[in-house]
């Protein structure tokens, strides 16, 4: 079976979250069987932080611009089972109505950004990534997020048919190691900065800190600006690629998890650096959103916090409660949210719906 991916990145992980749920998708999907070819633009913004040079299981088709591969891109989309656009591809709406006049298979639309998507529209913005005909024209449509927004994207874009695919972690790039001294810590938070974040990481990770300034936080992450309110005990380390993230996580006694907030406000839209720091045996302290409990349990498996004191009283917890959590975590994403069975996952939606088309059946809409 051959697919061919049209994507913001996969060859870059600095500032999206994109690229490390692909790595590890597409390796996945090809000790399925599948053959991957995923095609991103060469922005100079990626290509100067590039920490990919060889996809397991698949292909990277850096390009300089649409009309450059235009024609290839056909070849490769005649030759396929299954063409997916993603959210924020340069390309997105060429690729897509490429897709649809030339792909003899499956044709789907993958929103890795749904919260943000929907918000757009609701504001009376429509995102770069669709034209005026929405998502109709689409076979599949999956969503990063779950809950309501399934029922949006059929409202709101016209899509026909959605399901749920969420974020997921490579357990062979994410698991426990080494700690080291410069990541060291009481609570360290790992993220790009974002306008939508500020708060909470305000709230729940630098009122901390000036509550207890005998301990010490570390963030890590690009894009701060100079104003961020640093304080004496709150210590930097620039963008990290996804190599040294086990050793952040594990170089901390408690992580934080802050949610953009189109996110929280949506729900049922689990960040994969979730998943990964719980798979490095991080114990996470995370703010609370819609749904969270059907991806972890909330006191066993992770801590919730929607106020400082709540952040406080976490990093004064004993270290077997913490040991627990840390344990308890990891053994739920290793048993449901990893990049292995969201392939099987995934495997298993596209031979459905490609069967469907071959019996000329019309797909049947999600429950």
């Amino acid at each position: 079976m051959r697919m061919v991916i049209f994507g913001l990145t996969v060859t870059s992980s600095w500032g999206n979250g994109h690229a490390t749920l692909w790595r590890g998708l597409i390796r996945a999907l090809g000790g399925l069987g599948w053959s991957v070819t995923f095609f991103e633009r060469n922005t100079p913004y990626y290509a100067g932080a590039r920490d990919l040079d060889h996809l397991d299981g698949g292909n990277v088709v850096l390009y300089p611009d649409w009309e450059d591969i235009r024609h290839v891109a056909e070849q490769a989309i005649g030759q396929s089972d299954v063409v997916i656009v993603t959210s924020y591809c340069p390309d997105a709406v060429e690729a897509s109505r490429l897709g649809q006049q030339t792909c003899r298979g499956l044709k789907v639309f993958y929103d890795l950004d749904t919260p943000v998507t929907l918000a757009r529209i609701e504001q009376g913005l429509r995102p770069a990534y669709y034209g005026p005909e929405g998502l109709r024209d689409f076979d599949l449509v999956l969503s990063y997020t779950g809950g309501t927004a399934i029922d949006a994207l059929k409202t709101l874009l016209g899509a026909r048919r959605v399901l749920p695919l969420y974020g997921h972690v490579d357990p062979e790039r994410h698991r426990p190691a080494e700690p080291r001294a410069e990541f060291a810590g009481d609570l360290s938070y790992l993220g790009t900065y974002a306008a939508d974040r500020q708060a909470g990481v305000e709230k729940l990770l630098v009122r901390t800190a000036a509550r207890l300034p005998d301990h010490r936080f570390v963030i890590g992450g690009a894009q701060y600006p100079h104003e961020f309110p640093w304080g004496e005990n709150i210590f930097f380390v620039r963008h990290l690629p996804p190599a040294d993230h086990p050793a952040f996580f594990c170089s901390s006694r408690l992580t934080l998890n802050v949610t953009r907030e189109a996110m929280a406000k949506r729900g049922w839209c689990p960040s994969g650096r979730l998943f990964e720091a719980a798979a490095c045996g991080a114990a996470i302290v995370s703010d609370t959103w819609p749904g969270l409990s059907s991806f972890f349990q909330p006191g066993s498996e992770i801590i919730l916090a929607d106020t400082t004191d709540d952040v406080v009283a976490a990093v004064c917890l004993s270290d077997s409660d913490v040991d627990a959590i840390r344990r308890r975590a990891r053994e739920r994403v290793l048993d449901e949210h990893t990049s292995a069975q969201r392939a099987r996952e995934l495997d298993r939606l596209l031979s459905d719906a490609l069967q469907g088309l071959t019996a000329g059946e019309p797909l049947k809409e999600a429950i």
